[in-house]
């Protein structure tokens, strides 16, 4: 079996929103607005919905700045993580899941390894971006 994470970064003036997560497993933890891609759902639209879900606002997908695999005793994760445009600003989330969304500078990031929930994915994503290492969109084919 397998699961695929789908997920997106979100930058205005140098901060980028994260969630905070209200799964027992990670509650209180800040994320990337991030989760499982839906049966028949492509990884750009899961990622935009993803987005949408947990933090309200509307992006355009605009390149990859990760592509993670981790197996387990049970499972195997494909983790895909997009560069985005932000479209519409409107913070509104479901609180059973989410219970807050926040922006942060890289700065206060880089001080929050306790309190993110992966902080090697969050921040090597974060710093794929800000280096401008972002791949190509036309990387993912669609078949």
């Amino acid at each position: 079996m397998g699961t695929v994470i789908v997920g997106g970064v979100i930058e205005k003036n140098g901060k980028f929103l994260l969630v905070q997560e209200a799964k027992e497993k990670c509650r209180g933890k800040w994320n990337i607005p991030a989760g499982h891609l839906d049966t028949n759902e492509s990884i750009f639209d899961g990622a935009k919905r993803e987005v949408k879900e947990e933090t309200g606002c509307d992006v355009e997908i605009t390149g990859v700045l990760q592509i993670g695999n981790r197996v387990l005793k049970d499972d195997i994760f494909i983790t895909v993580v997009f560069s985005t445009k932000l479209l519409k600003e409107i913070i509104e989330y479901d609180k059973n899941e989410i219970l807050d969304v926040k922006w942060f500078t890289y700065e206060e990031l880089l001080n929050m390894k306790e309190e993110l929930r992966d902080y090697n994915w969050i921040i090597n994503s974060i710093s794929a971006l800000i280096e401008n290492k972002v791949a190509n969109i036309d990387l993912v084919k669609m078949m």
